[in-house]
């Protein structure tokens, strides 16, 4: 299935039976935020309430999905439509059938995708690839040797252009059996083997975002990187325990100046920062070292904490006049 594919939407909208609507397919491997897996086929065909567990078609009559839900405003058909892909469906459905239970692989790592500065950064196209922000201990992922900041190419030969695209290929692969995993380290590609085990029931569930508590806080006088746009503290164990964080060693943004590069890369307030250029930052003289160790106009390539708990890479563009 590829995107501007023609597709029909089968269903019983309004409890109008039999009804068939037409359009294309506007974007794979949608995510919604109504439930913890999602990797919809997004349609500009008309699906409304009735419409859900009929198929969307293609034009030589195959089911490629299960219509499921609807992004709207007015409770009714606004142009964004998804459905479920009729492989997982079919993943889901076979293992229910044979054995009650759905057993889903898993790695064990927080990935993100690669995009515009990011990606430039990391010597990448966009969409080349998912970027590994962090690698859990004692997962399949830490056991084959991958590490943070490892982009993950492919997986058993399929490329991978997505962390929602990598997470489908990871969860239907072959449990507790090998699976080649292409990755870009320091810009060179190598090849692990990596044994996808069965992935706990209870994984991700004490992973779940942490909020910023204490953000308004007086933090002591922080020292300026006025080109960036930021001002940072060295953390400590008691400003790490009234941020609420679990981070042990780091420098803590205190100030982001609007509009500057650090703000329209998305950096804020209570953001921990953990490496810069690939070293590791452990006080602000280590962050300091970093940052002269190549010029800002070629860009900088952040590890960081979030204010929500979740370890992230970050690229921010300076220009030469700033």
């Amino acid at each position: 299935v590829q995107v501007g594919d023609w597709v029909l939407a089968l269903g019983q909208p309004f409890g109008l039976e039999g009804t068939v609507t037409a359009g294309i397919v506007s974007a794979k491997g949608r995510g919604l935020g109504i439930a913890f897996r999602e990797n919809f086929i997004q349609t500009d065909a008309a699906i409304n309430p009735g419409n859900s567990g009929g198929p969307l078609v293609n034009l030589d009559g195959e089911v490629i999905g299960i219509n499921t839900a609807i992004s709207t405003e007015s409770g009714g058909y606004q142009g964004a439509g998804f459905a479920i892909p009729s492989n997982l469906a079919k993943f889901v459905a076979v293992q229910l059938a044979e054995s009650g239970v759905v057993r889903r692989g898993y790695l064990g790592v927080a990935i993100q995708p690669v995009e515009g500065t990011l990606a430039e950064q990391l010597g990448v196209k966009p969409n080349e690839g998912v970027l590994v922000a962090e690698v859990y201990p004692n997962t399949p992922a830490a056991e084959a040797g991958i590490q943070s900041g490892d982009v993950i190419l492919s997986f058993d030969r399929k490329k991978v252009s997505s962390p929602n695209e990598l997470q489908s290929y990871v969860e239907e692969s072959e449990i507790d059996k090998p699976h080649d995993v292409q990755i870009l380290r320091d810009g060179k590609q190598m090849t692990l083997k990596v044994t996808v085990r069965e992935q706990p029931s209870e994984y991700g569930m004490d992973r779940v975002p942490r909020r910023l508590r204490g953000s308004d806080r007086a933090i002591p006088d922080s020292q300026s990187f006025a080109r960036l746009g930021i001002q940072v503290e060295t953390l400590t164990s008691d400003l790490a325990r009234e941020l609420g964080v679990d981070v042990k060693e780091g420098v803590v943004i205190t100030q982001v100046k609007p509009d500057s590069p650090a703000a329209l890369a998305g950096l804020t307030k209570g953001t921990i920062i953990i490496e810069a250029n690939r070293q590791k930052v452990t006080n602000v003289s280590d962050l300091r070292e970093a940052l002269a160790a190549k010029p800002l106009s070629q860009g900088v390539l952040l590890r960081v904490i979030t204010p929500e708990g979740l370890s992230r890479y970050i690229a921010i563009r300076v220009g030469e006049d700033q």
